[in-house]
């Protein structure tokens, strides 16, 4: 009897079918896991608090784990445990920069490690502005978050007042220390190249005057010409009779919230140079360079006397008569000043 021939390649492929569709699987599982991967590196990361960006610590001697924590307490990623086996497979887990970050919101687990790599560090500044007292200084410090330790009160006047960069996590202590010593290399050089003839026995007398000088004007090019004044009158054994020594003595720098009274003006402190001859004891703020360069190289004038001009500025005088019609005039332009203001309060509270 004849057989049937048999039908071998449909029973070949039946047979494959359960194979075939186990490997069908593994590469739709095996590319599930490349999205998620490729998701996880490179899709946005989970901060969004509306804020734009997060600043982190990156500690210094943490290491990869350190700063996998660091980012995950912070929300910067989801998963410390995905951003150590980026930074080993990528080769960075030793090549982290510490310091302080800000990371874009939704910064992805491949920009955030980038950015650790590459040191791409926040800086930081502190900013003291000229004639700011010691005091003052104290208040910039403690306000700044990214400082620690306590802000010890400087000696008055032996800060430079600049802008300067800090390291988060630094003391306060050391930018106070680091503000002096700028202060004091700026202060032996000017000294060293002083002019000659100078009434100052020491350089702490020239940051008094520095100081004084800081506080009269806020125009640098009026800086040489004010020194000179309070230099000739030194000279000439005249008190210095500057408002800002007085207000320094009663208020300690802050601002009295109104022109100086009589009663003020004949108040018994050392501050007072409207009474006592010669420079005040200390000096009354943190003189910058243009003032501190000022009192060691004062113009070359024969005045001994100024006043205000009406324009932020003053005009000078080297006579005592000259000088009482430019006060008269002053005096003109202060009643022409409040009488505008009055008259815009007005029109304000009309309006």
């Amino acid at each position: 009897m004849t057989r049937a021939p048999r039908a071998r390649g449909s029973r070949k492929r039946a047979g494959r079918g359960p194979f075939r569709s186990l490997g069908l699987a593994a590469v739709a599982v095996a590319a599930v896991g490349l999205v998620s991967g490729a998701w996880t590196v490179w899709g946005p990361g989970p901060y969004d608090a509306g804020a734009g960006h997060v600043d982190v610590v990156v500690p210094a001697g943490g290491g990869l784990a350190g700063t996998a924590r660091a980012l995950k307490s912070a929300g910067v990623i989801g998963s410390d445990l995905a951003f150590m086996a980026l930074a080993a497979a990528a080769g960075d887990a030793r090549r982290l920069q510490a310091g302080d970050y800000e990371f874009p919101a939704r910064a992805s687990l491949a920009a955030v490690l980038g950015m650790i790599r590459r040191g791409e560090v926040t800086r930081r500044f502190i900013t003291i502005p000229e004639g700011y007292t010691a005091r003052d200084v104290q208040a910039v410090l403690r306000r700044a978050p990214f400082l620690t330790g306590e802000a010890p009160l400087p000696a008055e006047g032996a800060l430079l007042p600049e802008t300067y960069q800090v390291t988060p996590g630094e003391t306060r202590l050391a930018v106070i220390q680091r503000m002096a010593a700028a202060r004091d290399a700026l202060l032996d050089r000017l000294w060293r190249a002083r002019a000659a003839g100078l009434p100052f026995a020491t350089p702490q007398q020239a940051v008094i005057l520095a100081s004084v000088v800081e506080k009269e004007t806020a125009r640098p090019e009026e800086r040489p010409r004010i020194a000179a004044v309070f230099i000739n009158r030194l000279r000439k054994g005249m008190r210095l009779e500057s408002d800002p020594t007085v207000i320094y003595g009663l208020s300690g720098g802050a601002p009295l919230g109104h022109g100086l009274t009589a009663s003020e003006l004949a108040s018994p402190s050392p501050y007072n140079t409207y009474r006592v001859a010669g420079l005040p004891p200390t000096p009354i703020a943190n003189p910058g360079r243009a003032s501190l360069a000022a009192a060691l190289g004062p113009a070359t004038t024969a005045d001994l006397f100024f006043v205000a001009d009406g324009t932020g500025g003053h005009v000078f005088a080297s006579t005592f008569e000259a000088h009482r019609a430019n006060v008269a005039r002053w005096r003109v332009i202060e009643r022409e000043q409040r009488h505008a203001a009055v008259q815009g309060l007005g029109q304000g509270m009309g309006s």
